[in-house]
């Protein structure tokens, strides 16, 4: 951090004086050269220097506070958006206005008083201005810094949180769905309307941070194979501390409600690990809720770049849907920046474990928060403790239905899922039809139904399976299907001598099949033509639907 001297290094004589009157210090030097450290040696030295600091005005005392909490900097942006501007003036201009005895702001208190200075420091990338407390100064300030400052927000009302959300698991239940169904083929549209809480292309970039599947969308096998064996509580521990520690997954640009345009880049590691550190300021609070608007406006008050270097609001173009209104300036920060805090704690930090949620009533939008019984674990990167083994036994209903209870062993789950159609799932539950469509789909992996016979009999309840269902797949591996249903359209006839006549027209194309001598199978589509056909050979026809 630079120093006094450097802090004052290349002001006018004007300004130096200006200085020593506000510490009310003697500066008679004709120069600046002169002057320079004999100010500083007055202020470095000076006795009365509490009392000075305890005259300053209130805001500008709170500033002050706020820099030494920050390590003695503060960006520029975000120090003058909540302390004012310092006003640019020449020499003549400021001996006339004297902002040194009539500020504009609690900035303009410490400018003139040589307790902050204007720098762009080495190393940053990118570069930006900071307001800093020099360092000489610093050191002599610490005895005077205030006690720590308050948490973000405050505790939620009992009507806030009277419908808890408790934190889950079942994130461990969909991952194992999503990746059967990126292992068979399904695309991600046909994981819509199952009601899960997160959403599956959110769940798709958690597993890709996780390296469970690659950028493509193929599964990486051996880190699924050892993710699936997992107990639950080392399953989810993992998908925590990816997450946490995550370079790529960018939620901002997985926010509803957003277009983003242009190739400007956004750092979500940064965004992620500073809302932690907040949550981690509210995990020392003793139990209880906390209200997430007040929290979020905390961060706002505090802390509002901590996703923006150098406090960039235009440079983002980001668009409000519907509507289309661009996003740019400090003014729609809760737009975007509040959204992405509300969608890390409502979002990720729920799915994941490390927080609860709670709404004032069933269905409405959840407003306060408290830290999970698993968070502390889970910060630390360890299983949690207290989840449900995974010893459910599977059902199977001779009509080729496989019931699989969701404490069953999600390595099971998965496998069945390749080898059966999808039916249903419950909390509890999930349903699969045995189906020559799935079936031929997974000995197209080279899955055949004889290792899903034996993966049936380890894991059936009972241990038997219905004799005419393996019987069934047997013959299908062997012969292939045997038997299909399909919908079709009908002709049916009032004699035999009215199908011959149609056989010997041009409407004879679109008989698919003879079944009787009055009946035959038609194309699709074909209705009205065929009926027109009899009505020309002196036969009226309905198209009976």
């Amino acid at each position: 951090m630079p120093s006094l001297t450097d802090a004052l290094r290349g002001r006018d004589l004007g300004f130096l004086k200006m200085v020593a009157n506000a510490w009310g210090l003697e500066l008679n030097a004709p120069d600046t050269a002169t002057a320079l450290p004999q100010l500083v040696e007055g202020i470095l030295h000076h006795q009365w220097r509490e009392e000075v600091l305890a005259a300053l005005p209130q805001a500008a005392q709170a500033a002050l506070q706020a820099l030494m909490r920050s390590e003695g900097r503060l960006g520029w942006a975000v120090f003058t958006r909540r302390y004012g501007e310092v006003r640019p003036f020449g020499p003549g201009k400021r001996e006339k206005e004297r902002p040194d005895l009539k500020p504009a702001s609690p900035a303009e208190v410490l400018w003139y008083r040589a307790l902050i200075g204007r720098a762009i420091f080495p190393g940053d990338n990118p570069p930006q201005e900071y307001a800093y407390i020099p360092e000489d100064l610093l050191e002599l300030l610490q005895p005077f810094a205030g006690g720590e400052e308050s948490p973000p927000g405050r505790p939620a009302s009992p009507a806030e949180c009277a419908h808890p959300l408790p934190a889950t698991d079942r994130i461990l239940d969909h991952a194992a769905t999503l990746l059967a169904a990126l292992r068979a083929g399904l695309p991600l549209e046909s994981l819509a309307g199952r009601g899960w809480n997160i959403p599956p292309a959110m769940l798709l970039e958690l597993l890709k941070a996780a390296r469970l599947v690659d950028d493509a969308g193929a599964l990486l096998a051996e880190p699924v194979r050892a993710f699936l064996e997992a107990p639950r509580g080392a399953a989810l521990a993992l998908l925590a501390s990816e997450w946490m520690q995550a370079l790529y997954l960018n939620e901002l640009r997985l926010l509803p409600g957003l277009k983003f345009e242009g190739d400007w880049l956004n750092d979500p590691l940064r965004a992620r690990q500073a809302v932690l550190g907040w949550l981690a300021q509210v995990s020392a609070q003793p139990g209880g809720w906390w209200n997430l608007a007040s929290f979020v406006k905390a961060i706002h008050d505090r802390d509002p770049d901590f996703q923006r270097p150098a406090g960039d609001y235009d440079s983002w173009f980001i668009r409000a849907e519907p509507g289309g209104e661009y996003l740019r300036g400090f003014e729609h920060w809760d737009a975007v920046d509040g959204a992405l805090v509300r969608f890390l704690v409502r979002g990720p930090l729920h799915w994941l474990g490390f927080v609860d949620l709670a709404a004032p009533a069933p269905g409405a939008e959840p407003g306060a928060f408290r830290l999970s019984p698993w968070a502390e674990d889970l910060l630390h990167g360890r299983p949690p403790a207290g989840l449900a083994e995974e010893r459910g036994k599977l059902k199977l209903l001779s009509s080729g239905v496989i019931i699989v209870p969701r404490t069953a062993p999600r390595t099971l789950r998965y496998q069945v899922a390749r080898f059966c159609t999808w039916e249903s799932e419950s909390p509890e539950e999930y349903r699969y039809r045995l189906a020559p469509a799935a079936l031929a789909r997974a000995a197209a992996q080279g899955l055949r139904p004889r290792q899903l016979v034996s993966l049936l009999r380890r894991h059936v309840e009972g241990g038997a399976l219905p004799p005419a269902l393996v019987q069934a797949l047997e013959r299908w591996e062997a012969a292939g299907t045997q038997a299909g249903v399909e919908q079709a359209v009908l002709l049916r006839v009032a004699h035999p001598g009215i199908l011959e006549a149609l056989k010997k027209t041009r409407a004879a194309r679109y008989i698919r099949e003879e079944i009787t001598p009055t009946a035959v199978l038609l194309h699709p589509g074909s209705e009205e033509k065929l009926l027109e056909a009899l009505t020309e050979l002196g036969y009226l026809g309905e198209w009976k639907q």
